[in-house]
């Protein structure tokens, strides 16, 4: 038998049990793939009396982590623990070996990423992170390698699958904001503390890695704009499905005019759409390559076997290279060091989009003629109007609107004016509306 390729895992949570089962599981296959075995060796952890729902025969464990990073007997590190510090620390440790790293940190390479690849630059070292991004799906390889032929004009879709689970019980439930996070908590879909997730930071660091990986620009998350599903009501789901779209929150970036945007926010898609049509926990992702067209990527977006996968697929590709020539390497952001490039990011206030809008007026004549001049003096058409009428004579009516595309300051300018009207009783409610032709 050849000698085993020994990995040494940061973290034995519900990812780290994962890749213990699935390598053990899958032992023959992995080997046949690969040519020799992939085994854990080392494995750190806070808490070693914890029970684990996977078997560790064979696998020293240490609460000490950085016996793990810095252990001459790993051939390649797992870091599975979150967050920035300390896995920074750790997995500047192993590189600084010479020892490649697997990770599924999406916040520590969208906050520390360039750090990261500079350090394993250095070091001669590999990092892999197909599990930061979207679970099982394997977008990255996808962008960085399958599609290495195309300029990608757009990279959008539902990265967060805590968000896609909570708007998709407003929807066929019924449930209000409060109760469907309630929900998604006691299934633990969402943390104690979901904020991560409700406010699109998540999501957030995920397209950061998206984007660098497609436009072939550095990790810059501070460019990112970030909304959250916080402000999203039952009333906005019922009156989009009424109006013939769906509310998904998605993370979107598009290059045009040597520009990108990036952005995180809920948007209404058309029902006939394929993100539309994604709901629960599952993540999907469109790509629009100028010779591949759209490719649209769909499946587990989170969940402790979904992420093994892509972390245990990573273990591989980097097993097959060890001791192998730099040189030909895939690059870690899929273009050399040298090539990448900070684009400018098009403020929001720039950027462009139809929107829906929807407010609650008093029952009266000219309310609709007031709403509409003011969009025909900024020259905003409107595509779609729904007046509700109140079911008593006393109540306030309901009137929702999608515009045609404009930019987000004259949208901005005709809200401040709408919201002035007399008979305009609250806030308006104003999502972004994206129809990916």
């Amino acid at each position: 038998m050849k000698t085993p390729v020994k990995v040494g895992l940061i973290g034995l949570g519900t990812v780290g049990q994962g890749v213990i089962r699935l390598l053990k599981d899958n032992a023959d296959a992995i080997s046949a793939r690969l040519g020799r075995p992939l085994v854990v060796t080392m494995a750190a952890a806070r808490d070693l009396n914890r029970a684990r729902d996977c078997d560790l025969d064979g696998i020293a464990l240490t609460s000490d982590a950085q016996a793990v990073a810095s252990s001459p007997d790993v051939d390649i590190v797992a870091e599975l623990i979150g967050g920035t510090e300390p896995a920074l620390s750790l997995v500047s440790a192993a590189l600084a070996r010479g020892t490649p790293v697997v990770t599924a940190n999406k916040a520590l390479l969208a906050l520390d990423g360039n750090t990261v690849f500079e350090r394993a630059r250095a070091g001669n070292a590999a990092v892999g992170f197909e599990a930061a991004v979207a679970g099982g799906i394997p977008v990255i390889k996808v962008v960085r390698e399958g599609l290495a032929g195309n300029r990608i004009d757009q990279v959008a879709g539902i990265i967060n699958g805590t968000c896609n689970y909570i708007l998709t019980q407003m929807r066929d439930q019924g449930q209000s904001f409060t109760d469907a996070l309630a929900e998604a908590q006691r299934l633990g879909y969402a943390e104690a503390d979901p904020t991560f997730d409700i406010e699109g930071i998540d999501a957030a660091h995920k397209l950061t890695i998206l984007a660098s990986i497609a436009f072939g620009m550095p990790l810059s998350f501070d460019a990112v704009s970030v909304q959250g599903i916080t402000a999203v009501s039952a009333q906005d789901i019922r009156v989009a499905e009424a109006l013939g779209y769906r509310i998904k929150h998605l993370g979107i970036a598009k290059r045009s005019g040597g520009k990108v945007e990036l952005r995180v926010h809920p948007t209404l898609v058309p029902e006939q759409h394929l993100l539309a049509k994604v709901d629960g926990v599952l993540n999907s992702v469109l790509i629009h390559g100028n010779g591949s067209g759209p490719i649209g990527l769909y499946g587990a977006g989170a969940g402790g076997d979904a992420t093994a996968s892509a972390v245990v697929a990573d273990l591989v590709d980097i097993a097959r290279g060890l001791g192998g020539d730099a040189g030909t390497r895939v690059p870690d952001l899929g273009f050399a060091p040298a090539s990448l490039t900070a684009l400018p990011v098009l403020p929001l206030a720039e950027t462009e989009s139809a929107f829906y809008l929807r407010l609650r007026v008093a029952d009266e004549p000219g309310v609709l003629k007031g709403i509409t001049s003011i969009f025909a003096e900024l020259d905003i058409s409107i595509e779609a109007i729904q007046q509700r009428e109140p079911p008593r004579a006393s109540d306030d009516a309901t009137v929702a609107l999608i515009t045609s595309e404009a930019s987000e300051q004259r949208i901005h300018e005709a809200v401040q004016r709408i919201e002035a009207l007399p008979f305009v009783r609250e806030q308006l409610s104003r999502i972004r509306v994206e129809h990916f032709n």
